[in-house]
């Protein structure tokens, strides 16, 4: 993987010069690349790509990004010059089960995930988290009913402004979010779903698959919209199970796939690897 301090990602219609405008240009602006990827997808005529790079001396990243708006209108692109010098900001939301939680915070503290964690939310009290260390992290604690679900999510949305919190992770953190805070945190909320999407959305998913008597269990990771477990898919594993599996055996296999999913959802979007494709993605991951 490349450590390269700038990233560009662009998606527009296909069409012929697009990769030697981009790199010719990077090129007449001092930029090394280090890593690039694209994808053409033959079914919508769309362009995607991803570029990271570093600059010479005596190069200026914000010339770089005010004259590439010209390449971006020619092309009519979609695109962004990300500076990856400085971690972006996280907001952990977590409810009882604290499996993910623990396992984002322990990447991030031997440095596999490149974040700044801003402060942690559950709907829990932190008693709940006796053995977890938070390595110093802001708790709080917001409960929530149905009553008074708008004045916790405010409460939560301040937050993310407070912190100036860049990415919000549901680390299993088990309530729908209303349509008024996805909306505000478009693209930039995953969610891990206990269950390899589109089968057994909402509630209890693994004693679903397993009233079904499926062979296989897996997870989703996905950016969160006002559809019920139905946005832009990031990552899914799989584990196989057997009939003498119970459902508490798939509850113990889920986790650790969950775990893994998350972690991995998480570390493509820091690093610019995540380019939503209308209700798909288009994932170049490392």
């Amino acid at each position: 993987m490349s450590n390269a301090q700038y990233v560009l990602t662009l998606s527009c219609q296909n069409r012929p010069g697009i990769v030697a405008a981009v790199t010719t240009y990077l090129f007449e602006h001092g930029a090394d690349i280090r890593e690039a990827q694209q994808f053409d997808d033959t079914e919508t005529g769309k362009f995607f790509a991803r570029i990271a790079f570093d600059l010479a001396a005596g190069s200026s990243i914000s010339v770089l990004r005010e004259g590439f708006a010209g390449i971006a209108e020619l092309y009519k692109m979609n695109y962004a010059i990300n500076d990856h010098s400085t971690p972006r900001r996280v907001l952990l939301l977590v409810s009882k089960f604290d499996h993910c939680l623990a396992d984002l915070l322990y990447r991030w503290r031997i440095g596999e995930l490149d974040m700044t964690p801003t402060a942690i939310v559950s709907n829990h009290s932190i008693e709940n988290y006796a053995g977890l260390d938070f390595g110093g992290l802001p708790f709080h604690h917001m409960p929530i009913s149905k009553a008074t679900k708008m004045e916790q999510e405010a409460q939560i949305w301040e937050l993310v402004k407070e912190t100036k919190s860049e990415l919000v992770v549901l680390a299993r953190y088990m309530q729908v979010l209303s349509d008024a805070l996805t909306q505000k945190l478009s693209g930039r909320c995953i969610n891990i779903h206990h269950s390899f999407l589109p089968g057994f959305k909402g509630a209890k998913p693994y004693h679903q698959a397993h009233g079904r008597g499926v062979k296989l269990i897996g997870a989703t990771a996905h950016y969160v919209t006002s559809d019920l477990d139905e946005g832009p898919i990031i990552e899914q594993d799989v584990e196989r199970i057997s009939h003498a599996d119970t459902p508490d055996d798939l509850v113990r296999k889920g986790r650790d796939i969950e775990r893994r999913v998350l972690a991995r959802a998480v570390r493509y979007h820091l690093e610019d690897r995540v380019i939503l494709n209308g209700s798909k993605t288009v994932v170049f991951a490392s």
